[in-house]
């Protein structure tokens, strides 16, 4: 009788123990959908960048990625606690960042973001990480060597950017402007000769450029169109993660691995960087 009193009392502490861990393990499911805060704060971290930028934020054919974008927002995520495994990197297209951090797909973006006082209202920032520049990518034997030599000439850019109708507007108003959807297909028509520049930002010309098929056939005019100030994008309000984030980028510029980031993405197409900003200062 004792025997069996014993026994139904161990079957009955496992199964509270056994209760006890699920109601743990659903508990750190929360902090995993939020994406986590780092050292034990969930299993993953959701990370928004590009897909589609070379050099910057770039999904490659066998499902990895790469660019100066990933290499930060890794470098990141491990001072905020997390290991390249328990990364997931999201695609958040322009016109969906501020929503994918207010709805909480992301714990934060770093995807080419330039800070603006428009975007500042909905999104905190931290950074700058990189200061950009828009600039014109033009074949290795182009004359090109300034914006007003565009004036006669074929310009290239993508459906609804800005860039293109600056230097328009700004600096030739005789300049062809050819739109097309994406930036590979101005690559492949500056590369036919159907256009005689391609323009954005020098960061993200630079990684086009730096692609291997690509080497050797362009280079960057070194023109200074605008400052882009490239920052990572938190959710309003979110000061801890904001003020984590500004100190992992203070320790990987001290530590040089800003540096050799900036090497490893760019440096094919020898893209003369500005230094890494100071956290907090924006150029205009």
């Amino acid at each position: 009788m004792f025997t069996m009193k014993l026994r139904k009392a161990s079957a009955a502490a496992a199964a509270a123990l056994v209760l006890s861990l699920t109601a743990t393990a659903c508990g750190g499911g929360d902090g995993d959908n939020e994406g986590g805060s780092g050292s034990g704060g969930g299993d993953k971290i959701k990370i928004g960048i590009k897909y589609d930028q070379p050099g910057l934020g770039l999904k490659e054919p066998d499902g990895t990625f790469s660019g100066f974008d990933v290499d930060v927002a890794t470098y990141v995520a491990k001072e905020l606690g997390y290991d390249a495994d328990q990364i997931e990197f999201v695609e958040t297209k322009s016109a969906d960042r501020e929503n994918a951090l207010k709805r909480g797909d992301v714990k934060f973006i770093a995807a080419t973001y330039s800070i603006t006082d428009e975007r500042k209202k909905s999104v905190d920032f931290a950074g700058p990480y990189l200061l950009a520049h828009q600039d014109l990518l033009v074949k290795t034997d182009s004359d090109i060597t300034e914006a007003t030599d565009l004036n006669g000439k074929n310009l290239c850019s993508v459906t609804g950017s800005t860039s293109a109708e600056n230097v328009k507007n700004d600096f030739a108003p005789k300049a062809n402007l050819k739109e097309n959807s994406g930036y590979s297909e101005c690559i492949s028509s500056l590369q036919s000769g159907t256009v005689d520049a391609l323009t954005t930002d020098d960061s993200i010309l630079a990684g086009f450029a730096s692609q291997e098929q690509y080497k050797g056939q362009f280079k960057l005019a070194g023109l200074k169109l605008s400052n882009e100030n490239y920052g990572i994008g938190v959710k309003k309000g979110d000061t801890e993660t904001l003020n984590k984030i500004n100190a992992a980028l203070e320790k990987m510029v001290s530590s040089k691995a800003w540096d050799k980031a900036v090497t490893d993405n760019f440096g094919p197409a020898n893209y003369k960087n500005e230094p890494a900003p100071k956290i907090g200062v924006i150029v205009q």
